[in-house]
Order: C-alpha cells, then sequence, then structure tokens
C-alpha cells in the first residue's frame, strides 16, 4: 500500500543561472509542503512491518519486486505464522496480472475486497498518524524526511495498529470512525 507525503522542494540559490540546476549544487530541501517521498509499508494487529522508499514512478514491476523483497520478511517480523491474509488497497499497479501471479505462486492468500470501499483501507489512518508525526518535527531536507518517517513508523505502537483491525471487525465492514 502506497502513500505519499506531501512537502515541496526547493533548489539552493546564489549561484549563476547556467550552474544552477547541476545536480552538485542543489539540495533536496523542504520548505512549505515541498517535495515527496513515496512509501510502501504494511502492518498487523502486532505492529508495523517492513517500510520501503520507493524512488521515481512507481510502475507494476515495482510492486513484486517490493513483495519479494518485504512481504514474507515483515510476516516473520510480525510473528503471523501461516494463517494470515495478505489485503492490497486495489490500486491498479498492485492488481496487475503480474503481481496476481507472484502472489498465487507464492501462496499468498489475499483479501478479496471492494476498491471503493474506504473502511477497508485500515492502513490510511496509520499513514495519516504518519504524516502527522512526522509534519510535527518539521523536515526540511527529503533526506531528513525520509530518514524521520523511519524512526516514526518504527515507534507506532501495536496498539495503535490494531486498534484500527478491531473498529473494522467490529463494524463488521460498515464505516466506522476515523
Amino acid at each position: 500500500m502506497w502513500t505519499k507525503i506531501i512537502l515541496f522542494g526547493e533548489m539552493s540559490s546564489g549561484l549563476m543561472k547556467q550552474e544552477a540546476c547541476t545536480p552538485k549544487n542543489t539540495i533536496p530541501t523542504v520548505k512549505h509542503r515541498g517535495g515527496s517521498i513515496m512509501l510502501w509499508g504494511c502492518f498487523a494487529a502486532g505492529g508495523t512491518g517492513a517500510r520501503h522508499k520507493r524512488d521515481g514512478i512507481m510502475k507494476m514491476e515495482n510492486s513484486v519486486d517490493i513483495l519479494k523483497q518485504h512481504l514474507k520478511t515483515s510476516v516473520r517480523k510480525l510473528k503471523l505464522g501461516r494463517k494470515w491474509v495478505f489485503q492490497m488497497d486495489n490500486d491498479p499497479k498492485h492488481t496487475f496480472k503480474v503481481v496476481a501471479k507472484w502472489l498465487k505462486d507464492n501462496k499468498v492468500k489475499v483479501l478479496e475486497w471492494p476498491s471503493q470501499s474506504p473502511d477497508l483501507k485500515p492502513i490510511e489512518p496509520l499513514w495519516a498518524e504518519l504524516k502527522k508525526r512526522v509534519r510535527a518535527r518539521r523536515p526540511s531536507t527529503l533526506t531528513q524526511l525520509h530518514q524521520l518517517c523511519q524512526e516514526e513508523w518504527a515507534k507506532i505502537h501495536p496498539t495503535y495498529c490494531g486498534k484500527r483491525l478491531t473498529q473494522v471487525k467490529q463494524f463488521k465492514g460498515n464505516a466506522t470512525k476515523y
């Protein structure tokens, strides 16, 4: 499941016009909501799993690479054993045949649910919490933004993760309070 933390970048100043945009003279900074990073993350009632930063445009092939790299590692970290179900956000790049094939080949049971059901996207409040925590620390560069995302993701307590999943179960798929 992907999200973007929206912030705007700014180029360093004080350089001659023709030199200003060369990579050696630019520093990705954050000012008044600038720049962005793209993250993939997962969680279960027991806490947060892997969090992966993706550079560039996300393509369907990237989804498979990320799943290969992080899904089973997260399952082990979260001590889910053999009986777990994977839920994706039904973004088209996550539902392409190549992704479905990888999931099937790796015997990953996927929760089927309607793509337009916001109450069955339990990761959205988690992303909102991460954004709130990171914004409060006021990152000034994209590098610092990524570092703070790592730190704050690791600090999200398992009870916070479990609370959202409990709400979805309690309200039986109907509207929840988030």
